[in-house]
């Protein structure tokens, strides 16, 4: 009786810990926001909301700005700039490695979730990220560069396959993730293949 009453708490938490975690972010990030940005507003102006507001037209307005020649240019030298920096290139490289990890995620079509074909019955779910760099690491043209994610934490390995060694799987990118950072699970592969 003691054990299935303990079985039945971890099913219940992990039921809400998804959620929770996920709902506790947002507050946090709406939160830190609003803190951030009302004390720049006088406060004959403020409301509750008016910051996270004027962080959200913020953002707009330099998604609107990095779209403009003149801003792209600065941004561009800025980063060239931190790569000659020597420890602030280490950190600047790996931030930018990450958000270019979630453009490629946004950009690439199903043909870069690929199978990656290990033994003729073991296979792994990769996410294709380069054709250049195998080129200049291996002079090459064969190879790919593959992401190989870790299941149940962040992190995975970078490998340089050759192209008949990969089977384009036709599902898309962050579905792929989803089962492949779960561990396969059956319940999280459903919920992600719908």
């Amino acid at each position: 009786m003691l054990k299935k009453i303990s079985i039945l708490m971890v099913q219940g938490l992990l039921a809400l810990l998804p959620i929770t975690l996920t709902v506790y972010f947002l507050v946090w990030l709406v939160t830190t926001i609003e803190t951030s940005l009302t004390p720049l507003i006088p406060p004959e102006f403020y409301f509750p909301g008016l910051g996270l507001l004027l962080g959200l037209v913020f953002l707009l307005v330099v998604g609107i700005a990095v779209n403009a020649y003149v801003i792209s240019s600065i941004i561009a030298w800025s980063g060239k700039l931190f790569e000659r920096i020597p420890i602030i290139k280490t950190i600047y490289g790996a931030i930018q490695d990450a958000v270019n990890l979630i453009n490629i995620g946004k950009r690439q079509k199903m043909q870069s979730v690929v199978s990656v074909k290990i033994t003729e019955s073991i296979h792994l779910i990769g996410f294709v990220t380069s054709h250049e760099s195998a080129k200049i690491l291996f002079k090459n043209n064969e190879k790919l560069g593959v992401y190989i994610p870790l299941s149940y934490q962040i992190g995975g390995y970078t490998l340089y396959i050759d192209s008949d060694q990969l089977t384009p799987l036709d599902i898309d990118v962050e579905k792929a993730m989803r089962i492949a950072l779960t561990g396969g699970s059956v319940a999280n592969a459903k919920a992600a293949a719908k």
